[in-house]
């Protein structure tokens, strides 16, 4: 706009110029000139500006035409939500995720509700993040989280989702994340009152191992003496010594160099995340042991629900909503998308069509977690893959 409005200033000052010098003499004549310049430029301006405000409004509605206009809450006082995603956004199933809940959001409120989404980590790993809200800051107001990431704050049913093999398949999870069981797992933080609540699920695919080039996985003997990174979870860090390797709980901000220096052996991601941070590059073995599935779950803090009016509420549960079957949507298509690239990269694709050995190593975990009253509802968990 800026360029179109200096051209347009010169062209006019040297239309002046050329009348000057075609015989308009005096300087009544000179005024007249720049006047008639001014004008010229003050109507393209104009008419430039009227272009661009009926370009802008007709990408707002395109945006929105998906969508239906919460009308009440359009009208309420404007507010906005930082979002935390640690993974990268354009490239990612949490991310997609992420990207579609806050457009869905701030079309159905009609603008009233903007969320400022930061991906790639730049607001924290997830300990931290949860850390803040948890404790109140108030830096980050929403975060997608792993399924079972409030364990460590005090929830007591997540815990089975982290269980080693527990869901089937993909069809498995849907079933729980929509049945009524599922709403009582995500309703759990705010029960226990731990400042934060749950909005909606996700998934990002069932986790593999991968490893150094000179090291891949076909079996669980082959993990033994091995060091395998895997978050600050114990049920995550009884799998791995139960798998027969040595657990190493380094950030994931320094998975990549922690390999590339030798300082582990492998670690464990959802496919797409794994190409999404590139780790084919130092982890080139990728064993499709699917030991858990990466069940998300999207929170917001007690502190920034309750800035919101009751229509702004419903839309961001509606929204939610709309994120989940999304996210159930594209995940599977994205992961086998990503599978294609990765054998087109070379990368060692170790297929596991028989887990019963893994399933044995790991059987003892279920039976330390699932106990008492937890053992009916895993047990409710286990018979939703009928």
């Amino acid at each position: 706009m800026k360029k179109k409005l200096l051209s347009a200033v010169l062209c006019s000052a040297m239309a002046a110029s050329m009348l000057a010098g075609c015989g308009l003499s005096g300087s009544k004549s000179a005024d007249n000139a720049a006047t008639t310049a001014a004008t010229a430029a003050a109507t393209t301006a104009a008419t430039e500006a009227a272009a661009a405000s009926t370009e802008a409004a007709a990408a707002t509605t395109e945006a929105s035409a998906d969508y239906t206009v919460n009308e009440a809450a359009k009208a309420d006082p404007a507010v906005t939500l930082t979002m935390a995603e640690v993974n990268p956004l354009d490239n990612t199933v949490c991310g997609a995720m992420d990207t579609k809940f806050k457009e869905a959001v701030e079309a159905m409120s009609g603008g009233s509700i903007k969320i400022d989404l930061q991906g790639s980590g730049v607001l924290g790993v997830e300990a931290d993040v949860l850390d803040g809200m948890i404790g109140g800051t108030g830096t980050v107001d929403i975060s997608r989280i792993s399924a079972f990431a409030l364990t460590s704050y005090g929830t007591k049913k997540a815990v089975l989702l982290s269980l080693p093999y527990t869901f089937k398949d993909r069809e498995h999870f849907w079933n729980f994340a929509n049945s009524d069981l599922g709403k009582e797992f995500l309703n759990e933080s705010e029960e226990l009152g731990l400042g934060v609540r749950g909005l909606y699920y996700g998934e990002e695919g069932f986790r593999h191992f991968f490893t150094v080039k000179d090291k891949p996985i076909k079996t669980p003997a082959d993990m033994k003496g091995m060091k395998i990174r895997v978050s600050n979870d114990p049920i995550m860090t009884s799998m791995v010594s139960s798998l027969g390797a040595t657990p190493s709980p380094v950030s994931m901000s320094e998975i990549y160099s922690s390999m590339q220096n030798g300082t582990i052996d492998g670690a464990e991601q959802p496919t797409v995340n794994y190409a999404g941070n590139s780790f084919q590059e130092v982890g080139p073995n990728l064993t499709m042991d699917g030991h858990t599935l990466g069940a998300m779950m999207t929170v917001i803090s007690d502190k920034s629900w309750d800035k919101l009016t009751d229509n702004q509420k419903q839309v961001i549960q509606d929204a939610g909503k709309i994120a989940s079957d999304y996210c159930r949507e594209v995940s599977e298509s994205k992961e086998n998308e990503v599978l294609d690239q990765l054998k087109s990269q070379g990368v060692n694709i170790i297929e596991v069509p028989d887990k019963t050995a893994w399933q044995e190593a790991c059987k003892p975990i279920a039976d330390e977690y699932a106990t008492g009253d937890l053992a009916d509802v895993y047990q409710q968990i286990l018979d939703l893959a009928k």
